[in-house]
């Protein structure tokens, strides 16, 4: 009897990937390939008078240069980016008026204006990637500069710049959730009321590979074929085939080793169809690759959510109703909405609030797109409920963690429906919380912060719960053959960005089948093969392919009984299946799956099913988290010293994968805290991050040993009982660094700190501090 599911297996694509046979984006090349550099612009806002080609069309190896209006000339259309969440239970995001939102249409390149710094207005294509890029240095643009607003909440503002002249004052999306005049009423009449604003900034996932493509055009077939790593071949290739104005089976999109994801990578550039319209319009392939400072002005960036939350209480700090407005900044277009929706339905996080009232808002900027990035949209309102209840104890004088314990949703509630409709599947968020106490030994603070004090340092803790939605596209297919060679196919159509996809669907398949995880080979990322998958976000991955996986290996062992009932001339009824072998009852005849394969595969062909699934009911993982860490208050220098986290992820099927992930979502949660932004200049609209000299990131020398466990409380939505691991440790972080810094400076007086927490950032507070002895 195999069993699989459950195992630390180490990861089975790793010798591909640390040996360089990985088969990212960049490491193709086709005969004949050309290369493609962008003209960007170079102001937030500006309309575009003229393009003069002449001078750079004359230089050395250009062959093209095509511009907005060569895009309207070949009517090519707008990526249809559909950035309203379409599931059954999302939160659903309107318009002010109650109707289908304006989004900004999306063409490869603009004819009337540019919108943010770096947006593509050209692109010259040239024998070299040098001749390509010194081009596009003499390709002359006449900018009219227009008037330019970047501010989340300044966009928002009377007498704002207007991006789009359909949507005046940049507010597209204006919606309300939650009982409004019940909450209305238990504020008017609570005995505390605890405010505050936080504006949870912008950053981008500095993905290690920067993005690329190259692009083909096959004269003779009408066929496009495009090599570009993302988060899902499926929908990229349908929608590229709608701004080509062609049917989707003319179309191929090969995305196979993706050199880092988590949201940047999961809606289409603009320039994966500038390569595929380029080709054909010179006959040759086309390749792009983008340097590290276009990816900072250019990936779809991240957060940017300004949130103003309310916290009625009673005498006993019982939590009697939330109010919350959050205001999100989608860039120039509305590329996605999963931020603003998916946060919406987690305003109230891990806490039994009865009566919550929220107004949800989304406004244009002249700024980069942004887009679901790590946990979508649930950093930002736990950042913002777990720092509203530290406020809470601070100003009426309640102990933070039983404020916090008086409050949790008990296991007893669940499935619990919280105050704007979502509803938890599962969670033991108490046993969560004395766990992660427990193993981060909370009880030891004082005298690890008396040994911090001998060396002249500060220490401070700090303490999330956290709990997170899991939704994400909701068709999924899997096909399943058993091959000659003895191994087993499946054909998936969620695609890993280094999420170790290969090894864990493996798992589930050789469990389902009883054969070794060895033989069990996953094909995925191209769209001549896989026909349907929703991609890897919103920690859909496993739930989604894990359920059809497990359906199609049902399907098969019943495909299978059939073969050998007819192979041993008995009922179906009399085959039974065991240890990978279909065996008549109660004989000794028996024959294994591959040979069974094998042996009918001339009167019943290949021994192969298919089988598609929907599936809609969201999950919400849970945890909790604890960071501890020491200040140097001549500094402000921060260095976490210890990070301890809890994160129900339901039916674990890889821990070995599922620690790697929880991880790795810690750096990316604590790189926003500590280091990373986005910076723009308000009066030029100019980015100040465009480079890694510029942008911190966490690193191995800056992050300390991560002391993780994991919780299984299993899910009742889907027969693997699975929720999600993969964004569990990004959700808590930002808030649990935050508090943790705050508490180590907390006698200077300081109650509030902006993210990210730099040197500079600490000792401003300390040294303009009342308390500070200066």
């Amino acid at each position: 009897m195999f069993q699989h599911v459950g195992k630390p297996i180490p990861r089975k694509e790793d010798r591909r990937l640390t040996t360089g046979k990985g088969r990212f984006s960049d490491d193709f090349s086709l005969p004949g390939q050309t290369y493609a550099a962008m003209v960007r612009s170079p102001y937030p806002h500006a309309r575009i008078l003229g393009i003069d080609t002449a001078d750079a069309l004359a230089m050395p190896g250009v062959l093209t240069i095509l511009t907005g209006q060569d895009v309207r000339d070949d009517g090519l259309l707008p990526v249809p980016h559909n950035p309203v969440p379409s599931t059954n239970f999302d939160m659903k995001l309107t318009a002010p008026d109650g109707g289908i939102p304006f989004i900004g249409p999306h063409y490869l390149l603009p004819t009337d204006k540019a919108r943010h710094v770096g947006e593509a207005v050209a692109i010259v294509v040239a024998e070299t990637s040098a001749q390509a890029v010194d081009a596009a240095e003499q390709v002359m643009v006449d900018y009219e500069e227009l008037p330019h607003i970047t501010g989340t909440a300044a966009a928002a503002e009377p007498g704002a710049a207007s991006v789009w002249d359909e949507v005046p004052d940049n507010v597209f999306i204006d919606t309300k959730f939650g009982d409004w005049a019940a909450t209305d009423a238990v504020f008017a009449s609570a005995r505390h009321v605890v405010r505050a604003d936080f504006h949870i900034d912008r950053v981008t996932a500095m993905t290690l590979e920067p993005r690329a493509a190259l692009g083909s055009f096959d004269e003779e077939t009408g066929r496009y074929t495009l090599y570009a790593g993302s988060g899902g071949a499926v929908r990229q290739k349908g929608e590229l085939s709608k701004v080509l104005g062609v049917e989707a089976d003319r179309v191929r999109v090969l995305s196979f080793d993706v050199g880092g994801n988590f949201g940047a990578r999961n809606r289409v550039y603009v320039e994966f169809g500038l390569v595929l319209w380029a080709s054909r319009r010179i006959g040759r392939p086309v390749k792009f690759t983008a340097t590290r400072s276009e990816a900072f002005l250019t990936d779809y960036q991240g957060r940017d959510l300004v949130t103003k939350v309310e916290l009625a209480l009673d005498e006993n700090g019982k939590f009697l109703a939330l109010r919350a407005d959050n205001l999100s900044n989608v860039g120039a277009r509305c590329v996605s909405l999963s931020p603003l929706s998916k946060g919406s339905g987690l305003i109230t996080g891990s806490y039994d609030i009865p009566i919550a009232a929220l107004r949800a808002r989304a406004v244009f900027t002249n700024t980069m797109c942004t887009q679901a990035y790590r946990s979508s949209g649930r950093p930002e309102v736990t950042y913002a409920i777990e720092r509203l209840v530290e406020l809470a104890a601070l100003e009426l004088g309640f102990d933070p963690l039983e404020l916090r314990r008086k409050n949790l949703i008990p296991e007893s509630a669940m499935p619990y429906t919280n105050a704007v409709g979502s509803i938890y599947d599962s969670g033991q968020y108490e046993k969560n919380m004395d766990w992660v106490l427990r193993i981060a030994d909370w009880d030891g603070f004082d005298a690890r912060k008396a040994q911090s004090a001998s060396r002249g340092k500060l220490r401070g803790r700090g303490f999330a719960n956290y709990v997170e939605s899991s939704i994400g596209s909701p068709r999924e297919r899997a096909e399943i053959e058993i091959k000659l060679d003895g191994t087993v196919e499946v054909v998936i159509g969620t695609q890993p960005s280094g999420q170790g996809h290969e090894t864990s669907f493996a798992q589930v398949v050789a469990d389902m089948i009883q054969v070794p995880v060895a033989k069990v080979w996953i094909v995925l990322g191209d769209t001549d093969i896989v026909s349907v998958g929703g991609g890897s976000h919103s920690g859909r991955s496993m739930r989604h392919a894990g359920t059809v996986m497990a359906m199609a290996a049902a399907d098969l062992l019943t495909e299978g009984r059939k073969r050998a009932a007819d192979l041993f001339d008995t009922e179906m009824s009399g085959i039974e299946f065991e240890s990978g072998y279909f065996k008549v009852t109660g004989t000794n005849k028996a024959i294994d799956i591959f040979a069974l394969g094998e042996q009918t595969r001339g009167t019943h062909g290949p021994l192969r099913v298919a089988r598609n699934n929907e599936m809609h009911t969201p999950v919400y993982p849970n945890g909790a988290a604890i960071c501890e860490v020491e200040v140097d208050p001549e500094t402000g220098l921060v260095t976490i010293v210890g990070y301890s986290t809890i994160d129900d992820v339901g039916r674990c099927i890889n821990p070995l994968i599922v620690h790697g992930q929880t991880h790795g979502g810690i750096a990316q949660g604590v790189g926003q805290a500590m280091w990373e932004l986005c910076a723009i200049e308000p009066e030029t609209g100019q980015p100040l991050a465009g480079s890694l000299m510029d942008y911190g990131m966490p690193r191995s020398d800056n992050m300390p040993f991560f002391n993780c466990e994991i919780a299984e409380v299993i899910s009742p939505t889907n027969p693997l009982g699975i929720k999600a691991g993969g964004e569990g440790g990004t959700t808590p972080a930002l808030v649990t660094v935050t508090n943790a810094v705050i508490d180590a400076v907390k006698d200077f007086g300081v109650t509030n700190l902006a993210m990210p927490l730099t040197p500079f950032t600490v000792w401003k507070a300390i040294h303009q501090s009342n308390r500070h002895p200066a």
